[in-house]
């Protein structure tokens, strides 16, 4: 019988270099020669998904931008988007509390012109989106978006930040003063949760792979979840089994461990 893998990308698929490890392409090959279906579930909204090298090593579909967008064979299935008047106001917020932001969408990334000089995660999506990354320049009713994510400087008021968007978003803190926004009630799991409603896939039958705070819902609803050697310690104490790192073959020996392939 068929299962259901979910994969997280960064961390999980590759490194902080983008560099997936060939016992990682190999163990999605023998997943899929053994009839199991694979996918992505990432942070990442669809637009900043397009490595050739990635999607090429032919996943069946994509969960993107926290469990916002949901698509199967290139077609999409599910997407969510904030309501102009609700971006207005992030555009707002965060420019009056000195955080400048992605703005993260299914084609397009819009990106705050100051305050990222020195992040080279920004200059990434301006090589890697090529003219689908743009400029910032204050609200555009051309702005289509599931989430965003905000750099805290150190002349931020982040604290007044939080409070004013946390009614509306899951505020999830990374390492390095990155935080991410997603829309109440949304996440990796109910991108997860929707798909098997969607398609009547029996919750015991999925799997997921992560690393990191944003992988944490879908480690929890899955039926079995697994976290790289290299994840944080509450990845660790959510999921079900802890396999190897990235680069110690994490991702074959995790498959091997239940029998996948």
């Amino acid at each position: 019988m068929s299962k259901w893998i979910f994969f997280d990308i960064d961390g999980t698929l590759w490194d902080d270099k983008m560099q997936i490890p060939e016992s990682t392409k190999k163990a999605i090959y023998r997943l899929k020669e053994n009839g199991h279906k694979t996918f992505l579930c990432s942070g990442r909204a669809r637009g900043n998904i397009r490595s050739e090298e990635l999607l090429g090593l032919g996943f069946d579909g994509v969960v993107a931008a926290c469990g916002n967008h949901v698509e199967m064979g290139g077609k999409i299935l599910h997407e969510k988007i904030l309501e102009p008047e609700l971006v207005k106001k992030v555009i707002r917020v965060l420019e009056e509390c000195r955080m400048p932001v992605v703005l993260e969408g299914p084609v397009h990334h819009w990106i705050s012109e100051k305050g990222f000089e020195e992040d080279p995660y920004v200059v990434y999506l301006f090589q890697e989106m090529g003219e689908t990354a743009l400029p910032l320049k204050g609200y555009d009713a051309e702005i289509r978006i599931n989430k965003f994510s905000a750099d805290i400087l150190p002349q931020s008021d982040y604290v007044r930040a939080k409070r004013e968007l946390n009614s509306e978003f899951e505020v999830l803190e990374h390492e390095g003063n990155v935080v991410e926004f997603v829309p109440k009630g949304t996440s990796k799991a109910t991108g997860i949760e929707w798909l098997c409603n969607h398609l009547q896939i029996d919750r015991a039958d999925t799997f997921a792979v992560g690393d990191s705070v944003n992988d944490l819902d879908m480690l929890t609803y899955a039926g079995h979840s697994i976290a790289m050697g290299n994840a944080t310690a509450a990845a660790k104490e959510a999921a079900e089994y802890v396999t190897s790192d990235i680069h110690e073959d994490g991702i074959l020996r995790a498959m091997e461990h239940y029998g996948l392939i």
